[in-house]
């Protein structure tokens, strides 16, 4: 049903010349189709209600959106009563299918008024297609703060008072194109999107720094397993903790003169550094 070409005038015209189908015709077209996916039942019903779909989609050019794609849209929700209809619930078929029509024309208007995608539930909708109505109506002889207009708009249509501040919100401002200078009239070729440039690192650079780091300390925990319990103890009070030990610090407590403990620090560096080397060789070429 997606694939329906563009509705041109022509088009608009023959559905509006379609000729109506009397009750019992009707009846013994939904029957066929219903029993027998009888496909020409099935295009004589929605042919002769294309008047319907055009006429309910006049309703809503107020919003800016073509009307060809309106048409269109409508269209689908007619093909989509007709496969549903049932014609032993003794009702008409156009009473059974202006809610579908509706439905789909709404959808389609909730998914292209603006960038800004909405909600869809049915007190979201209730808001879109009936708050200018409502606060029209509300206007006309009486004067209203904007919070006393949302509280009883809110009870007309039974949502909250904040999600009908918010709807009026999105109404009342048009979408800004992010090319744009953000100044009207500011010079240069600075536009709002640059302003939404992040300088912290892509997700990706974040992921594989982490995955490094890890990489690293476990590179690090097997090669201090090369040095002997004084050399390792230096290491993690030198190297290893945030507040570096000193050199007389460790000097008092090892019981040796400052001068030893940076002799014992230098060669374990230098086997940390060999055994970081023999077990990954790659480390050379960056100085590790």
């Amino acid at each position: 049903m997606r694939q329906l070409g563009r509705i041109s005038r022509s088009m608009m015209r023959e559905a509006m010349r379609a000729p109506y189908l009397e009750r019992d015709e009707e009846h013994e077209l939904a029957v066929k189709w219903r029993k027998t996916h009888d496909c020409a039942a099935m295009h004589r019903i929605a042919t002769a209600h294309m008047r319907l779909v055009v006429s309910m989609a006049a309703k809503f050019r107020r919003y800016g959106l073509s009307m060809n794609d309106l048409v269109q849209e409508g269209h689908i929700g007619l093909l989509q009563a007709a496969q549903r209809f049932e014609p032993d619930r003794n009702i008409r078929f156009s009473t059974y299918a202006s809610w579908w029509i509706r439905a789909s024309i709404q959808d389609y208007i909730l998914r292209n008024w603006s960038i800004v995608r909405g909600g869809t539930s049915s007190s979201q909708k209730a808001l879109f297609f009936n708050l200018r109505k409502l606060r029209a109506r509300l206007h006309q002889g009486r004067e209203l703060s904007r919070g006393e207009m949302h509280n009883e708009i809110a009870l007309c249509l039974g949502v909250s008072a904040d999600d009908v501040a918010l709807m009026d919100s999105r109404l009342s401002t048009p979408d800004i194109s992010l090319s744009l200078p953000p100044v009207a009239g500011e010079e240069g070729n600075t536009v709002s999107a640059q302003f939404f440039v992040s300088d912290e690192p892509l997700p990706d650079q974040i992921v594989g720094d982490a995955i490094d780091r890890e990489r690293r300390r476990r590179w690090l925990r097997t090669a201090l397993r090369e040095l002997n319990a004084r050399e390792l103890k230096i290491i993690r009070e030198r190297r290893l903790k945030e507040d570096g030990a000193t050199l007389e610090s460790l000097g008092s407590t090892l019981g040796i003169s400052k001068e030893r403990v940076r002799q014992i620090e230098s060669r374990a560096l230098e086997k940390l550094r060999g055994a970081l080397i023999k077990a990954h060789p790659e480390m050379a070429l960056i100085g590790a």
